[in-house]
């Protein structure tokens, strides 16, 4: 049953980490490869362990351990099969121990590696940023945690708690505390122990059992008493080979997954972009529909839809989704229009006088406009601002009921979320306030060139910067805003390499394409239309993909 729904595993969303975690928990109950009754059972196992264990301590090289309690049969976490036995940790294992707890910055720097959980990857262990201490200090230490070749090493402090690595360096090092040393005995692999150790089973019993509360942990008493399935020796070879096999096999679904997903984007960019690419309406009809006919294939995933939202944006500011209509007032007198009603507004001291912003140069516009469009700056079809924040150290200034939003209130979709912070009257005044419809768009950082409309009248921190559009339809501004021609204009227009930021006197120049108001009009509704139509695909196949992942669950479920 597993096989021959592989593809729906690997297709799931965490298809593939569900079957990793179903190839270990298969594993670990001995339901993955048959048993030999011939195999030496682990009952015998268990008296060489005490055996190799009291000879150690005979030699002085450990201390003598702490007889653990009998694991009672309501303990047990599964039943095992014939010749396995369930043991503690503490039992099967020579030593558990860990480093020091000193800090790294106590010491002087030496030459010895000094590891801590930073350096303990699922993959093995990662020296490019290891700390070297003195040798005095590495010895000292080393006399307590002794890691040598073969060893688990084990984070047990910290978020990442859980992942652990089979010690491969041959060389001596010193470790912090958050990391243990588990000593595998005569009885037990390290990579049968690795698998049992990141197994759902033992990892969850571990998470369980954390205490502490700024940096929660597993102590070496919860290792020391934790469960742990014990098969014949020879089987935990056979075991940990067909655990490889399969994990090199969900390596591979994943990287035909990331390789499918690639192909899929490279596919829609390349077919989405003939769309863009038509220069008339009937070149455009012709290419939608050759591309329509593949739609099936093409928006089967939510990001390609997301594509095809996009595409029609870019149509919409170019001027191919809806027909021109040479009865419209072109562009040229609207503009007209804006800049009269602007200085009347300022002649009754409503805005304040703008600075005159160049004219469009020829070489400027980005790609060719219908009949009756324009080019035409940010500043000049509306009165734009860019944020403040009050002063914090003027409690009055957040003492009122207004809202005040930044950039994580505006989300990638264009919506604006409800404010989680208020000013007051006097507060308002230190920053900048939007109006319902006005056009906000962040302005640095990495969300630089998100934008989304007002839904409440708000003032925002310098982070925003507005656009209240004069005679001009805020929703096409915001289409023509949304759309990767402006989004990569803004972020070419940024300076700054870590952190880019456009100010308003560039952001104020950029370009956007004017249609005629009654254009807008029609614009704005076929893409609501359009917009409306790419939501509910994009639900549908989230839904899909939800039920995907539950039946992959239930597979999964099934199967261990």
């Amino acid at each position: 049953m597993l096989l021959s729904n592989l593809n729906l595993l690997a297709t799931a969303s965490d298809g593939v980490a569900r079957l990793r975690e179903l190839i270990l928990t298969l594993a670990v109950q001995g339901n993955l490869v048959p048993q030999d009754a011939s195999d030496e059972p682990a009952c015998v196992l268990l008296k060489k362990i005490r055996a190799e264990k009291d000879r150690l301590i005979a030699e002085g090289k450990i201390r003598r351990d702490k007889p653990l309690a009998e694991i009672a049969e309501d303990e047990k976490p599964f039943e095992l099969p014939q010749g396995w036995a369930w043991v503690r940790l503490g039992t099967a294992s020579k030593k558990i121990t860990d480093g020091t707890h000193h800090s790294p910055a106590n010491f002087p720097a030496g030459d010895f590696k000094y590891l801590s959980a930073k350096n303990i990857k699922s993959w093995g262990i990662d020296i490019s940023s290891a700390t070297y201490v003195p040798q005095a200090i590495h010895e000292e230490i080393f006399a307590r945690c002794d890691p040598e070749y073969g060893d688990i090493l084990y984070i047990k402090d910290g978020a990442t708690t859980g992942i652990l690595t089979i010690n491969t360096l041959r060389e001596p090092f010193s470790l912090l505390s958050s990391v243990g040393v588990i000593k595998p005995s005569c009885g037990l692999t390290s990579e049968f122990l690795a698998l049992v150790m990141r197994s759902p089973f033992f990892y969850q019993a571990m998470r369980d059992g954390m205490t502490g509360v700024a940096i929660t942990r597993v102590t070496l008493s919860k290792l020391g008493d934790a469960k742990l399935p014990l098969p014949p020796l020879a089987e935990q070879s056979r075991i940990v080979t067909r655990v490889e096999e399969l994990m090199r096999l969900c390596d591979a679904l994943q990287a035909k997954a990331r390789l499918e997903a690639t192909q899929h984007a490279q596919l829609v960019a390349t077919l989405l972009s003939t769309l863009t690419a038509s220069t008339t309406p009937e070149e455009l009809t012709e290419n939608w529909h050759r591309v329509a006919i593949h739609f099936d294939l093409l928006l089967d995933r939510p990001e390609a839809v997301d594509a095809l939202e996009q595409t029609i944006l870019q149509l919409a500011v170019r001027g191919l989704l809806v027909p021109q209509d040479p009865k419209d007032e072109p562009a040229s007198t609207l503009l007209q229009s804006i800049r009269a009603e602007k200085d009347r507004l300022i002649a009754q001291g409503k805005i304040k006088r703008d600075k005159p912003l160049p004219p469009v140069a020829e070489d400027e516009k980005p790609f060719d406009l219908p009949q009756g469009w324009e080019w035409a700056r940010v500043g000049s079809i509306g009165v734009t601002q860019t944020g403040g924040t009050p002063a914090s150290n003027r409690p009055e200034y957040f003492d009122g009921d207004f809202p005040f939003i930044g950039p994580g209130q505006i989300t990638p979709n264009g919506n604006i979320l409800p404010a989680e912070k208020f000013i007051s009257e006097s507060g308002r005044m230190e920053s900048a306030v939007a109006e319902i419809g006005d056009v906000l768009m962040v302005c640095i950082g990495g969300s630089i060139s998100k934008c989304a409309a007002a839904s409440y009248a708000t003032a925002f921190n310098q982070q925003i910067n507005s656009i209240h559009p004069v005679l001009v339809s805020a929703e096409y501004v915001l289409n023509a805003m949304s759309s990767s021609d402006f989004m990569v204009a803004v972020v070419y227009a940024a300076t700054g390499s870590a952190t880019p930021i456009i100010s308003k006197g560039k952001w104020d120049v950029l370009l956007l394409p004017v249609p005629p108001l009654a254009e807008q009009s029609r614009i704005v509704a076929r893409v609501a239309s359009l917009r409306a139509l790419c939501a509910d695909l994009r639900q549908r196949l989230t839904t899909a993909r939800n039920q995907q992942g539950l039946l992959a669950q239930v597979l999964v479920q099934e199967v261990a």
